[in-house]
């Protein structure tokens, strides 16, 4: 038996006509387009014989099919999309991995059952778009959800998190109940396209990834003197904006010196007036990187800088920590099976690379779970956009990947490696 990568691409455009429009994917979660893309789903997943469905606690959609041992080898993306999306942002892995469990499902129904059960999910709000909360299906199957911390969100039409689930069937406080998914999962595999221009530079279709970047985020405030913009010397000023400014283009040295990258994101003026130097200036600041020490060293360095350009500006400077993750390593042989499995239908080409947006493989990682992802080219290394594309033989390869991957993995896990 063997895969249909052509169907899966034809059912991409499919779910594109369903859920998007002139803008870009529309598939926001907990709105009644991501709904009817999961109803989509279902009734794809409802053709495939021998396999069972059902919503979790915190409204996650599994897809089993049982194998000789409990023992699950699981295949994960998300339906749901950013307003104004890609086509196949967190959907190609749901609808590549149904391939996948087609085929294994056809081998069961002809007489040769998998030795490990293969399950496919559905993450739900892996985005964050309409709440704010990234990753809160996974989360909540990971034990890292607090609901306290998420039951009052509002969105941008004032709707309370809380309801919005509620509607759905999802209850806040039960969503905790949704980790007994992961009690029998032995490995997690996902497929998503890079979002970045790394693998097209490369003039490569896939890539093994490596694990996801650990993340410092803090505002940085700098405190001056606003005065006159006509009457006051430059050599007496004392600009906020300018100490900031310098921080801005040294951060870039920072970043490369370690490894990593650095964003000045935003920037605020005060009394962000033309006809007064700056008396306070906040900035964000997004460092990242795949080492913990290389991460750690980039924070250092930055604070270090900003601490001399506030003296020699003669300002203030004072650190807010906003949200940090540790860098995410996935499983080591892992790596090395997905990196053989796009060795075995690219060529014998391939790259290792890191993820620098976080994915639901994060949440299953940090969970214990031995995780990988599947990395397919991204077009322009634009993602979140409705200029969002791969190739479609690329998407076919990735699909074959995928494939050869599970299967790797099943062997792996079936055989007691893990």
């Amino acid at each position: 038996m063997s895969v249909d990568p052509g169907r899966t691409v034809r059912e991409l455009h499919e779910l594109r006509a369903l859920t998007g429009d002139q803008n870009g994917a529309q598939r926001e979660c907990w709105t009644p387009t991501w709904a009817a893309a999961r109803a989509w789903l279902r009734e794809k997943i409802a053709a495939v014989p021998g396999v069972a469905y059902e919503l979790d606690e915190a409204g996650n959609a599994w897809a089993t099919l049982a194998g000789a041992s409990d023992r699950a080898v699981l295949i994960g993306g998300h339906l749901d999309s950013v307003p104004n999306g890609g086509w196949l942002d967190g959907c190609l892995n749901l609808v590549a991995g149904l391939e996948v469990l087609r085929r294994v499902a056809a081998e069961a129904a002809a007489g040769s059952s998998p030795p490990v059960t293969l399950r496919l999910v559905d993450w739900a709000d892996e985005e964050g778009a309409r709440f704010g909360r990234s990753l809160l299906g996974s989360a909540a199957a990971a034990g890292q959800l607090d609901p306290d911390a998420v039951r009052d969100l509002t969105d941008r039409d004032g709707i309370v998190l809380a309801d919005a689930l509620a509607a759905h069937g999802v209850l806040v406080d039960r969503m905790g109940e949704a980790r007994r998914q992961l009690g029998t999962a032995a490995a997690y595999l996902e497929l998503h396209i890079e979002q970045g221009p790394v693998l097209e530079g490369l003039g490569l279709p896939l890539g093994a990834v490596l694990g996801t970047v650990g993340v410092e985020r803090n505002v940085i405030r700098f405190t001056g003197q606003a005065a006159h913009a006509g009457s006051t010397p430059m050599a007496v000023r004392r600009d906020a904006f300018a100490a900031a400014a310098r921080l801005g283009l040294d951060v870039r040295e920072i970043a490369q010196r370690h490894g990593g990258v650095c964003t000045v994101g935003s920037c605020v003026t005060r009394p962000g007036i033309v006809t007064a130097v700056v008396g306070e200036c906040d900035i964000t600041l997004d460092q990242r990187n795949l080492d913990a020490g290389r991460l750690a060293a980039m924070l250092a360095d930055a604070q270090a800088a900003a601490q001399r350009f506030a003296a020699e500006e003669r300002v203030e400077v004072a650190w807010t920590p906003t949200w940090r993750i540790p860098p995410i390593p996935f499983d080591a042989r892992l790596v090395d099976l997905c990196d053989e499995a796009i060795r075995e239908v690219a060529g014998g080409r391939s790259h290792r690379l890191p993820s620098g947006p976080l994915h639901d493989a994060a949440s299953v990682a940090q969970a214990g779970v031995p995780t990988v992802m599947l990395f397919v080219q991204s077009l322009r290394g634009l993602s979140h956009n409705p200029a969002e594309d791969t190739r479609e033989e690329h998407l076919e390869l990735c699909v074959e990947a995928l494939d050869r991957l599970a299967a790797k993995t099943i062997v792996w896990v079936a055989t007691g490696a893990r």
